[in-house]
């Protein structure tokens, strides 16, 4: 019974939110990268680097302000774990009025950690939300379409958020470790290239809210991969090895190489200081949770040209 209470306590108190005061969040050590915004109950975290743009509206999810229940409380973003569907498309209007976007112009990955990539284009608008999906093992989305709002998942894996403000192209890619290994940075940027002419150098990246390398825990299957993808002088900062045998991994740092080997400017990447399993009362975490869990999602849209 206490149980019970404990749980419906906890329901409330994440659906409530607050529209002023912000969470306190367990950040890695040194300069506060992300910013929390606050509307109508709903938190999101937002990069600086792409908020002083004026060119996107992006955000990435928490647990607060939507109206799911019990393990799924409350902003759950996927339709494929078993809640309520009615919940599901709350939490997105709930977020797209907060973004400032059209719900029904979203478009939603498939995810399946492979490294293939989606152009996005204005016939593909509402798919995953009020059209059937007519891909799937898709977990990278790319456009140039004002308007339209690419949308990805997580629950400790890396969100990639790219910004080309030359071409006026995004994308928005999931990288979990596998992801992380076949280089998903460079692939979208690749797609991205193809697609807009885009050039590495002119594009912001964003590396989002994940699993830290201190929650990390891989075995040596895992760290093998790494070494034979990774240049030896990068091993000492992406991997150690406890005295379990297992090894500590850190996909910031991987991401973030790769970027910078596809050719983006050290200063035009940022990095988060927020980690998914530091967090589960404000994030969705696999690590934590297992599948008894919602998941997270990333936004990201091109504003129209006129946009300030």
């Amino acid at each position: 019974m206490d149980n019970e209470k404990e749980q419906k306590d906890r329901e409330t108190r994440l659906t409530l939110g607050n529209d002023s005061e912000k969470l306190l969040w367990r950040r890695k050590p040194g300069k506060e990268v992300m910013e929390e915004r606050i509307a109508d109950g709903v938190h999101l975290l937002q990069f600086p680097l792409l908020c002083q743009t004026g060119l996107v509206a992006h955000g990435f999810s928490t647990r607060l302000g939507g109206v799911s229940q019990g393990k799924y409380a409350t902003m759950n973003f996927t339709f494929t774990r078993g809640d309520n569907p009615d919940h599901v498309m709350e939490n997105y209007r709930r977020v797209a009025k907060v973004l400032g976007v059209e719900r029904e112009r979203m478009v939603l990955s498939y995810q399946t950690h492979t490294v293939n990539v989606r152009r996005v284009t204005e016939e593909d608008a509402g798919k995953g939300i009020t059209k059937e999906r007519d891909y799937r093992d898709v977990d990278g989305l790319i456009t140039d379409v004002p308007g339209i709002t690419l949308v990805t998942f997580y629950a400790d894996c890396v969100p990639l958020y790219f910004l080309d403000p030359v071409k006026r192209a995004i994308g928005l890619s999931h990288s979990g470790w596998r992801g992380t290994v076949k280089r998903m940075g460079k692939v979208t940027l690749d797609a991205m290239e193809k697609e807009f002419g885009t050039k590495p150098e002119d594009v912001l990246c964003c590396i989002g809210p994940s699993i830290c390398q201190d929650c990390f825990e891989v075995g040596v299957e895992v760290v093998e991969a790494f070494q034979k993808e990774f240049g030896e002088e990068y091993w000492p900062e992406l991997f150690y090895k406890k005295e379990n045998g297992k090894y500590q991994l850190d996909l910031w740092r991987a991401n973030q190489i790769v970027l910078e080997e596809a050719g983006v400017l050290k200063e035009h990447i940022q990095i988060t200081d927020i980690c998914t399993h530091c967090n589960p009362e404000y994030l969705f975490s696999h690590r934590t949770c297992q599948n008894e869990r919602g998941n997270l999602a990333a936004f990201l849209s091109l504003q129209s040209a006129v946009a300030k």
